[in-house]
């Protein structure tokens, strides 16, 4: 696979001056010496300033690091930390851990899908939620437990689930 730098494009050419937060991605290339191995630590800085993997974004981040854009992809997909997708103004993250799941987790996704249209990994189309899965949220006493913006709520039971995202999603409106 040719690198954008070996098809000839330049990091100048590649990156927006006016891009405010292309000089936060820049600053993390640089604290982690601008090579290969400041790819994850990039990304996470991606992530953080867009609040996703931007395609674009990648594309710069391969031509400054000089990597081949596979590689890349390849780091942003095999991490389930990165997401190349935005995210919903508010997140849910159900626990499918051993637990959660005999408790009841899959009832609770399956209410949040059959009352929001979304399944894990999606959002609602006005943006206002995701919904997610983790292995193990590490609470299983609590089970079966959710994580609500950051939140961790525990013996979360299908009607419960829709009640608190009910509160979350409609308090913005």
């Amino acid at each position: 696979m040719l690198t954008a730098e070996k098809r000839g494009e330049t990091v100048a050419e590649v990156k927006p001056q006016e891009d405010i937060r292309w000089k936060k991605i820049e600053g993390a290339m640089r604290k982690h010496g601008n090579t290969s191995d400041a790819l994850i630590e990039t990304l996470h800085t991606v992530q953080d300033v867009y609040g996703y993997l931007d395609e674009k974004v990648l594309h710069k981040v391969a031509v400054a690091l000089r990597v081949p854009l596979s590689s890349v992809y390849g780091v942003a997909t095999f991490y389930h930390i990165f997401t190349l997708k935005p995210k919903g103004l508010h997140t849910c993250v159900v626990c499918m851990g051993t637990a959660c799941y005999i408790k009841g987790a899959q009832a609770v996704l399956d209410l949040i899908e059959k009352e929001y249209g979304i399944k894990p990994g999606e959002t609602t189309e006005d943006g206002k939620l995701s919904v997610l899965t983790a292995r193990c949220l590490g609470s299983c006493s609590l089970a079966p437990a959710v994580v609500i913006d950051g939140e961790i709520i525990g013996k979360m039971a299908p009607e419960k689930i829709f009640e608190k995202l009910q509160g979350v999603v409609n308090h913005d409106s």
